[in-house]
């Protein structure tokens, strides 16, 4: 995450950033623009959007990749890398969604902190939000954040396995097309 720009209210901020010609963040009123992302960063995002695009086909639900806003709260909106709708009010929407069941972000040296840390919390804010999926293209590790029955998240590590499981959207996703063209190849 950027240095921020400027402190805005939640509709301020929409008028303002679809107006834009860059992204920008609103975390707890202030406003973040956003840094480029790394080769790997694109592929690993692409791979995951493509299979869930696929596995998805049919269903109530759809997936979209970065560029789409998801309002986490009242003064917070995020651009996740991925994220799954199945909220009829979503598939309805063209700027603001606000309750996705499956958020991914993929993990950089410098937004990984942040992902982790107040970006979950914020996410986690979220009643429809049932798993966090955390990728680091690097380390190839995998997390999966899941709401149990209590609203309390769960970690499920996928790494070093060969298939992600995403239960609340009935989809496996294997390693090998999560990571697929990260090494060049």
């Amino acid at each position: 995450m950027g240095v921020p720009i400027q402190k805005i209210a939640l509709d301020a901020y929409l008028a303002w950033e679809n107006e834009q010609p860059e992204k920008n963040e609103l975390f707890q009123g202030e406003v973040f623009a956003m840094v480029g992302a790394r080769r790997v960063h694109g592929i690993v995002a692409g791979n995951v959007f493509a299979a869930l695009k696929e596995r998805l086909k049919g269903s109530p639900c759809q997936v979209f990749v970065e560029g789409m806003k998801v309002q986490a709260n009242a003064t917070s909106v995020f651009y996740p890398d991925v994220f799954v709708t199945c909220d009829p009010a979503d598939l309805k929407t063209d700027y603001l969604f606000k309750a996705p069941s499956v958020l991914v972000e993929v993990l950089s040296d410098s937004t990984q902190a942040f992902d982790r840390g107040l970006k979950f919390a914020a996410y986690r804010q979220i009643a429809e939000l049932k798993e966090y999926v955390l990728i680091d293209p690097d380390t190839r590790v995998v997390e999966v954040y899941r709401r149990g029955a209590d609203g309390l998240f769960t970690l499920n590590d996928f790494t070093g396995l060969a298939m992600l499981r995403l239960t609340s959207i009935n989809c496996d996703l294997t390693a090998a097309e999560v990571f697929e063209g990260v090494d060049g190849r």
